[in-house]
This record gives structure tokens, sequence and C-alpha cells, in this order.
């Protein structure tokens, strides 16, 4: 979000940005950027019903000054009170965007009639979520974007391979994603098992601390303590993705799933060769065998196959990462996305 506000054509949008509660790690950049940053509630609980017009009207109070002309819904909620607070507190137009592929909640059904524009990170979404004609009329695809020269440019300053005292005649395969169990890393982990002279690297954040050991428990089942690195939280991804051969996502199709995986799309920036399990959002960026691997989810052997089978080429690593940084830069940079929210945000203002 921040890149996006960072590039938006001043002299047609003046943006602030509104957190629930300051504190957070982010906050000095907004800052430091001139831009406003807001503490003020921008939602409530819809019951009791009977007192939901009085809640909303008090809570869109503090906005009013601000004379907001469009308000942007950045997070992962299904909230439909957030529009009702945007709209009394006089903002023209309520844009919200679709992160995730939950959907089972009839909030999501009431929340996308509320808003004037829908931003949606994949296709699937498109086709599953707003195919009728009503919510398909104020749906755009608007997928996310890199800072393609964040990655062109990287070099594998980390060290890892000396670090970590990994032989020079072993692959290392990466993985960057939380430690959560819909990331599919046991698919991953076991899949490694049937491959040799080969080091995983872990990297993201243990977000489910029981997961985590499950993780760490089946690797020294699988006798691969020595070859399966858990990084944690890596703050420097370019270089981490400029030290592997290989990058892997092997996201589970179940629980919430991707919305536009940044993971996946760092690693095709980074010109890495890529595999990742066909699922929203995974299979607009990569096109199987063109830009990278598509393999089913949950299927250890089919992917120890595609690991195998890259691993052994390195030249078709080499083509495969080229095109993936190409489709990147053809379709998927911050210069694309901030362009397509920009567009966005025109239609919902009428201009």
């Amino acid at each position: 979000m921040l890149n996006i506000i960072e590039r938006l054509d001043r002299e047609k949008f003046a943006p602030s940005v509104c957190v629930l509660a300051k504190g957070g790690k982010l906050d000095h950049v907004v800052e430091d950027m001139g831009i406003p940053l807001l503490e003020l509630p921008f939602e409530t609980k819809a019951k009791p019903y009977g007192n939901l017009h009085s809640r909303v009207r008090q809570l869109a109070a503090p906005f009013r000054p601000h004379k907001f002309s469009l308000w942007h819904s950045f997070h992962y909620s299904d909230d439909y009170t957030e529009p009702l607070i945007a709209r009394a507190a006089g903002a023209k137009a309520w844009i919200y965007t679709k992160k995730n592929m939950n959907w089972h909640r009839r909030s999501w059904q009431l929340r996308t009639l509320l808003a004037t524009r829908v931003a949606a990170q994949n296709s699937d979404m498109i086709n599953e979520f707003f195919a009728g004609p009503i919510h398909r009329r104020k749906t755009r695809f608007v997928p996310r974007g890199v800072v393609l020269e964040q990655f062109r440019s990287a070099t594998p300053s980390l060290r890892l391979r000396e670090r970590l005292a990994i032989p020079t005649d072993y692959h290392i395969v990466g993985c960057v994603a939380q430690l959560l169990p819909v990331k599919g890393h046991p698919t991953l982990i076991a899949a490694l098992a049937r491959i040799p002279k080969t080091h995983l690297l872990l990297a993201g954040k243990s977000l489910d601390k029981n997961h985590a050991a499950e993780l760490r428990k089946q690797v020294t089942e699988l006798g691969l303590d020595d070859r399966v690195t858990f990084l944690d939280f890596v703050d420097d991804v370019p270089s981490f993705l400029a030290e592997i051969d290989l990058f892997v996502l092997p996201t589970w199709a179940r629980w919430r799933q991707e919305g536009c995986p940044v993971a996946l799309l760092e690693a095709m920036a980074s010109g890495c060769a890529c595999i990742a399990t066909d699922i929203p959002g995974a299979r607009d960026l990569v096109v199987h065998t063109e830009s990278g691997w598509l393999v089913p989810p949950e299927q250890i052997e089919l992917l120890a196959a595609a690991l195998q089978h890259l691993l052994d080429r390195p030249e078709q690593r080499q083509r495969l990462g080229r095109a993936a940084q190409a489709r990147i830069a053809a379709h998927y940079t911050i210069e694309h996305e901030v362009a397509a929210h920009e567009k966005l945000y025109a239609e919902a203002l009428g201009w």
C-alpha cells in the first residue's frame, strides 16, 4: 500500500492513511513521506441493528473535517460497516481490495454491494465471486506490483552457503512464506527428502508455534536436520533470492488461499526459476513451463519430480528465470499497479 501511495500523482490525489491504532513499525515510514497518519476507528459491529445508524454517524464525525472524496479499504476484513461510515463521512466513493479467497460469509456480498469499485487481486476472484452482472460491473483486476530494480540489482550479500556450511555441490532451494498450515511446508519438506544433495532454506515468521514445532519434528523424523534450515524472518529478501537455485511456493488449496502471492512475485522479479502450486493468484503469475512450473497442491511425488527435473537442468532454470523476470517487467511492476489504482480511482469518482 505504501509503495502505491508514495507514487500517486500528487496533482490529482492527496492521500492520508488511517489506522485503528498507531505504534506500528511502518508509522514512521508514512510520516517520513509527509502523509497524514490518522488514528481513528473506521468500523463497528453491525449488531444490534437498532442503533447501528447512530453508531455509524458517531464514528463518521471525526472524518468529516478531512473531506475525503475517496476511501480505499486495504485490509482483509469482510466488515460492511466501513462503507456506511465512509458514506456518512462524506466520501463520494468507497473501494476495497479483495486480498484472499474467502467468500463463505454473507458479509462479503454486502461489502461488495456497498462498494463503488472492487480491486480483485487475481482472475479467479472475478470468475468465482464477482461474475454476476452487479458485482462484475464494479470489479477490476488489479494485481500486485514490485519495485523491479530492487530485485534486478540484488547481490548474494547474505553469504548463506558460507555461513550455513552448505556443501558446494549441493543445490539450494528456497521458500519465503510464514510458517502457517496453508503455506504447504509439509509437502515441500517431504518432497525434499526424495532429492539428494539439496538444501532447503525456509524464510518466514513462525506465526503458529504449534505448526512450526510440527514442521521441525517432520524434518527430524525424515533425517533432514542437516539439509533444512529455518531462517525465521528475512529482512533482505532480494539478497536471499539471489543466493538460491530454485524458489518453491507450495501453498495448499484449502483454508484461506493466496490473493496475489507476493513471495512468488518477488522471486520471479529476481530472475529465479520458480515452482508454485496451481492455485488462484499463482496461476495468473506463472505460465506453466514458460515462466515457471505449476504443480497440483499437496502432491509430494509430483513436486519432488518437478524439483528433480529443474535442479538437473541449469540451462532450463536460467531460461525460466529470464522469462519470469520479463513477465513481471511487462505486467507486474509497481508502475503498473499505481497506474491501475489511479485509473480505478478516476472511475470511482466519475472523472
